[in-house]
């Protein structure tokens, strides 16, 4: 488990040479990719969410593709499409943009639900199916989805259905005084992820995934973890609770994030710091709640008191 441990550490200073101020972000962003999970970071532009995901692309040096997501984006730009050889008389596939092993989908929001759907298939089971055809994702997947807040023009509502399919929701926010001193500094003349190196590869990444399945969880906090995504159910503010996959979401990030905090072992605190990245895109207020200014962010508290920490009075 060292090596993997050395890694996650070499990958998280990576990031941070690119990325200033955002440690949270950056550990979040490395479990999401070690749990086989996606990524959506919903914030206003300009606060780096692209180059997070760029920077992680290159510490691991995997392809990496990048789809501009725009009203008139099609389907099959994302899945891609078979096309007639005249020369051979049969029909050959072309990828589209989602075969890599990092794909940034940018505004994911602005383009339309048909196509914002493409993503659901290639997102939960790694595979593309086009004209009667499966094709495989490679190892590691990982999406990384990037919208403005919804109130922003030109913008289109993800479906609960697809949200549902990303494993953490995030916001960057913007990063404290000194660091964005520091930002004008580093980024005023050049690019940083221009001398960035890459510290691992695919096949590392792939080895460290396998090793979250032996990182240990008791079996109390199993039932903590779940108390806490059942409590959302029971909850009057939450008129759809989380599903039994945002349990299933949990529990892999957090044997993911144990590794990212250098341990063997999830803790109840592992738990309590992805309840709301977790659980967030997974729940609707109900209208009492809406009308009452009652935020997401308050329930989830409210049902991670709600539950007794296993080992602690």
């Amino acid at each position: 488990m060292a090596p993997v441990h050395r890694m996650v550490a070499d990958i998280r200073t990576g990031i941070a040479n690119a990325i200033s101020g955002k440690p949270e972000a950056i550990n979040l962003a490395i479990a999401a990719l070690l749990a086989e999970s996606h990524l959506l970071i919903e914030d206003v532009p300009g606060v780096g969410k692209t180059t997070l995901a760029r920077a992680l692309a290159k510490c691991i040096n995997c392809p990496v593709q990048r789809i501009q997501f725009t009203p008139d984006l099609l389907p099959s730009d994302i899945t891609g499409v078979s096309i007639y050889n005249q020369r051979t008389t049969t029909f050959e596939f072309r990828p589209g943009g989602v075969f890599a092993n990092i794909v940034i989908a940018d505004e994911i929001n602005r383009a339309s639900p048909k196509t914002q759907s493409a993503l659901l298939e290639a997102m939960a089971e790694r595979r593309v199916s086009v004209d009667g055809n499966t094709y495989a994702l490679p190892r590691p997947f990982l999406v990384v989805a990037t919208q403005n807040p919804v109130e922003m023009e030109g913008t289109y509502p993800l479906p609960e259905s697809q949200r549902d399919r990303f494993g953490l929701c995030i916001e960057m926010g913007y990063p404290p005084l000194e660091d964005e001193i520091a930002i004008l500094d580093s980024h005023g003349t050049s690019d940083p992820l221009d001398t960035l190196d890459a510290v691992t590869d695919a096949e590392s990444v792939v080895q460290a995934i396998e090793a979250v399945n032996q990182i240990w969880i008791d079996p109390q906090l199993k039932r903590y973890l779940v108390s806490i995504v059942d409590a959302t159910r029971s909850s009057a503010d939450c008129r759809v609770g989380a599903s039994p996959r945002a349990s299933l979401q949990l529990l892999r990030l957090a044997r993911a994030y144990a590794i990212v905090q250098g341990r063997e072992y999830v803790t109840p605190d592992d738990i309590q710091v992805l309840a709301y990245p977790t659980l967030s895109h997974r729940i609707l207020l109900s209208s009492e709640a809406q009308l009452a200014r009652t935020t997401l962010r308050q329930v989830i508290a409210k049902a991670v008191a709600a539950v007794p920490v296993p080992g602690r009075h």
